[in-house]
C-alpha cells in the first residue's frame, strides 16, 4: 500500500541503505515519520512513547511483526499516535497491541494470538480500526474510556469475549463479524455507551451481546444467531436501544431483560413489502446510495435491481408467478471507484427487502480462499461461504483466482469450481459479488463453463472525474472537522487532472492518500509555531499544505 505523506519516510529492508529492523527505524524517527517495511517477518517487540509515526507494508509486501515468544505487548503505545497499514501482528503471552492515552489507526491489519485483548485501548484518545482480522486471541478488542470507530472487522475463534466496551467508552462498532467466541460476542459494562450497528454475532459460548453495570448501548440492525446463551441480554439498571435486530437460534428468550432493565426495543418491520420500518429503511439506504459522489450508471443499475426485487415480492404476495432472479453480481472497474461501499449498501438493501435474512458483509481475496495443498482450498472456500450465508460475500480482485497457463500446483481454479457449485446450491441464501478490472474479469469468467451464468448482472464503475475527486476530498475534510482554503480547489483540480491519465490511477484511494498527506503537512507546519495552536488553526488546511502533500 502506498502512503503519500509530506513527512519523513524511512525504509526497513534487507538491503544497503535501509534500516535492518523496525526498532532501528523507530529510534531514528521523528513525529510524522512513515516507516515503510519490506516483505518479511520481524521478530521484535516495540514500545512507542509520545511519538506520532506510521508503520506501513510496502507495495504487495507481507509484513509480520512477530512477538509470539515475548511476555509483553508486541506494540505498546503510550501517548502520541500510531498508524498501521497492512501489518500482521502475532502475539505471545501478552496483548498484541496495547494503547494507553494514544491515538491508534489500524487499517487492513491481521492480529493473531495473545493473552488478554488482541487490541487493548485505554484512555480518552480516539481510535480507528477498519478492515482488520483478529483471531486466536484470548479477547478480540477491548475499549476502556475511549471513543472511536471499529468497522468492517472480523473477530473469530477467541477464547473469551469478542469485543469488550467499558469504563464509559462510546465507540461506534459498525459492520463487524464476531464469531466463535467461547464467552460473549460483545460485552458492554461499566457505563459503556457504544453504538453497535450492522454487526453479525454468532457461535458464542454465552450471550451474543451482554449489557451490564448501568450501560446504555444503541444496538441497530444487528444479527445474532447460533449462540449457546440468549441472543441479547440487559442486566438490571441498564438502558439503551435495540432497533431492528434479528435474533435466531439462540437460548430462550432471544432478548432477555432483567428486572430493572429499561432499554427501548423497536421490532423489525419484517419482510419486504411491509409498511413502516422496512420501507423506511429501504428509502434510507437508497438515499445513502444517491448521496455518493458520481457513479450515475452504478446507481441506476442498483435501483433497477431493487425495483425488480420489490415487484417480484409484490407478485409473490399476490399469488402470481415470479421468475428466478440471481442476486450475484459482477462489479468491473478500477480500484477506488466505490465498489466495496456499493456492495455493502446492496447487502443491506437485500436485507431491507427481506431477500436475505442478515445482509452482513464479508470481504475476501485470493489468499482467504486458496489453500496450500490438495483439499485445503475446498475446505477454506466452503467455510468462508458458509459464514457469509444470509449476506454478501465480496471477492475483490477475483481475477487473481484464475491464472492463465498456471501449473497444477495453483489451487485458484479449485476455489472457482467450488464457488460455482456453492452458488448454485445456495442461490437464494447469499449474494456473491466479484470485483476487479474490466479486462481481467473477462478472463476470470472463462475459468469455468458455468461461472458467467451464475451472475445476474454486470455493473461497470467508471473512474471519477477531477471535479468528483475534489468533492470527495471536500467530504473527507468536512468529516474530520477541517476547513480547506478555498483557493486550494484549483490546485486539487489540476493535480487530479494530471494523475487521472496515469496507468495506476487509484481514484478515491489517491484522494485519501492526498488528504492524509495534507494532514501530515499541516501537523508539521503547526509544530513549528512554538506554541499550542488555536482551534481555527487546528482546523485550517492551507494551500501550502496541499502543495506539500502533492510534492511529497
Amino acid at each position: 500500500m502506498d502512503i503519500s505523506v509530506s513527512g519523513r519516510m524511512l525504509l526497513v529492508a534487507d538491503r544497503p541503505g535501509a534500516y535492518p529492523t523496525i526498532g532501528h527505524a523507530l529510534a531514528d524517527a521523528g513525529d510524522g515519520t512513515v516507516v515503510t517495511i519490506a516483505d518479511g517477518t520481524y521478530r521484535e517487540v516495540l514500545e512507542l512513547t509520545g511519538s506520532r509515526v506510521t508503520l506501513a507494508a510496502a507495495n504487495g509486501a507481507k509484513v509480520v511483526i512477530d512477538g509470539s515468544g515475548a511476555d509483553q505487548p508486541v506494540l505498546h503505545v503510550d501517548k502520541g499516535s500510531l498508524t498501521l497499514h497492512g501489518i500482521e501482528v502475532r502475539a505471545g503471552d501478552a496483548a498484541a497491541i496495547a494503547v494507553d492515552e494514544a491515538a491508534l489507526i489500524a487499517r487492513g491489519c491481521t492480529v493473531t494470538g495473545g493473552r488478554g485483548p488482541a487490541i487493548g485501548i485505554r484512555g480518552s484518545a480516539a481510535f480507528e480500526v477498519t478492515g482488520c482480522t483478529i483471531t486466536a486471541a484470548e479477547q478480540g478488542v477491548a475499549v476502556e474510556g475511549a471513543g472511536g470507530l471499529l468497522e468492517d472487522t472480523v473477530i473469530e475463534d477467541v477464547t473469551g469475549d469478542g469485543i469488550v466496551v467499558g469504563m464509559g467508552a462510546d465507540p461506534v462498532i459498525r459492520n463487524c463479524t464476531v464469531t466463535g467466541c467461547r464467552l460473549r460476542g460483545i460485552y458492554v459494562y461499566q457505563y459503556g455507551r457504544p453504538v453497535i450497528e450492522g454487526c453479525e454475532i454468532s457461535r458464542t459460548g454465552l450471550e451474543g451481546i451482554a449489557v451490564a453495570h448501568h450501560s446504555a448501548p444503541v444496538l441497530r440492525h444487528c444479527s445474532v444467531h447460533d449462540t449457546s446463551g440468549v441472543g441479547i441480554a440487559f442486566a438490571s439498571g441498564c438502558e439503551g436501544t435495540v432497533e431492528a435486530c434479528q435474533v435466531d437460534n439462540t437460548a430462550e428468550p432471544g432478548v432477555a431483560l432483567a428486572e430493572g432493565a429499561t432499554p427501548t426495543v423497536i421490532a423489525d418491520a419484517g419482510p419486504a413489502g411491509a409498511t413502516g420500518r422496512g420501507g423506511h429503511e429501504l428509502d434510507e439506504l437508497l438515499a445513502e446510495l444517491d448521496a455518493m459522489i458520481g457513479l450515475p450508471g452504478v446507481k441506476a443499475g442498483v435501483r433497477a435491481l431493487i425495483d425488480e426485487l420489490q415487484v417480484n415480492e409484490w407478485r409473490r404476495n399476490a399469488g402470481l408467478p415470479v421468475g428466478a432472479a440471481s442476486h450475484h453480481l459482477i462489479f468491473t472497474g478500477a480500484p477506488g471507484t466505490g465498489k466495496t461501499t456499493v456492495a455493502r449498501i446492496y447487502g443491506r438493501l437485500l436485507r431491507a427487502l427481506g431477500v436475505l435474512p442478515r445482509g452482513q458483509f464479508r470481504e475476501v481475496s485470493r489468499r482467504d480462499l486458496v489453500g496450500q495443498y490438495i483439499g485445503h482450498t475446498v475446505e477454506k472456500t466452503a467455510k468462508l461461504f458458509e459464514e457469509a450465508l444470509g449476506g454478501v460475500l465480496f471477492i475483490d480482485e477475483a481475477y487473481t483466482l484464475f491464472r492463465d497457463g498456471s501449473s497444477d500446483g495453483d489451487f485458484g481454479q479449485e476455489a472457482i469450481d467450488t464457488l460455482v457449485k456453492l452458488m448454485e446450491d445456495h442461490r437464494d441464501e447469499i449474494a456473491v459479488i466479484v470485483a476487479g478490472y474490466t479486462g481481467e474479469m473477462g478472463k476470470f469468467l472463462s475459468a469455468n463453463p458455468g461461472l458467467a451464468s451464475r451472475f445476474g448482472k454486470t455493473i461497470k464503475f467508471e473512474n471519477y472525474s477531477p471535479p468528483e475527486l475534489v468533492g470527495i476530498i471536500g467530504r473527507m475534510v468536512a468529516a474530520e472537522s477541517y476547513e480547506l482554503e478555498h483557493k486550494a480547489n484549483d490546485e486539487l483540480m489540476a493535480y487530479f487532472g494530471r494523475i487521472a491519465a496515469e496507468t495506476n490511477f487509484g481514484n478515491a484511494r489517491d484522494a485519501r492518500r492526498l488528504f492524509e498527506g495534507m494532514r501530515q503537512a499541516q501537523s508539521q507546519r503547526l509544530r513549528k509555531l512554538g506554541r499550542i495552536p488555536a482551534v481555527d488553526e487546528l482546523r485550517a488546511l492551507h494551500l501550502a499544505d496541499v502543495r506539500a502533500a502533492i510534492c511529497g
